[in-house]
C-alpha cells in the first residue's frame, strides 16, 4: 500500500523528511538558501516550490528537536512491536 493512504506510515514519511533535512541542512547551511545569505535589514527572502518546503522542514527539526527526536522514538517502538 502506498504511503500517502496508511496514515502511520504517512507519519513515518514525515518525520524521516524532518529529520532528514535537519540533518543536511547542519552539514551545508546554504543548501536550501540557494546560496545566499539573509542579511539583517533586508526583507524576508521567499523561497518558492520544493526547496521552500524543504527548508522549512529543516527548521521544524531544528526548532522542535526534542519534540521530533520522541516522536522518532515513538514511531520506532511503534513500528517494531505493534505493526
Amino acid at each position: 500500500m502506498s504511503a500517502i493512504f496508511d496514515f502511520s506510515s504517512l507519519l513515518t514519511v514525515l518525520l524521516l523528511l524532518i529529520c532528514t533535512c535537519a540533518y543536511v541542512r547542519d552539514m551545508r547551511p546554504t543548501i536550501f538558501d540557494g546560496g545566499e545569505v539573509q542579511e539583517p535589514g533586508k526583507p524576508l527572502m521567499k523561497r518558492p516550490g520544493i526547496s521552500g518546503i524543504l527548508w522549512k522542514l529543516s527548521r521544524i527539526g531544528e526548532r522542535l528537536s526534542p519534540y521530533v527526536g520522541a516522536s522518532c522514538a515513538i514511531m520506532a517502538v511503534h513500528l517494531l512491536f505493534f505493526k
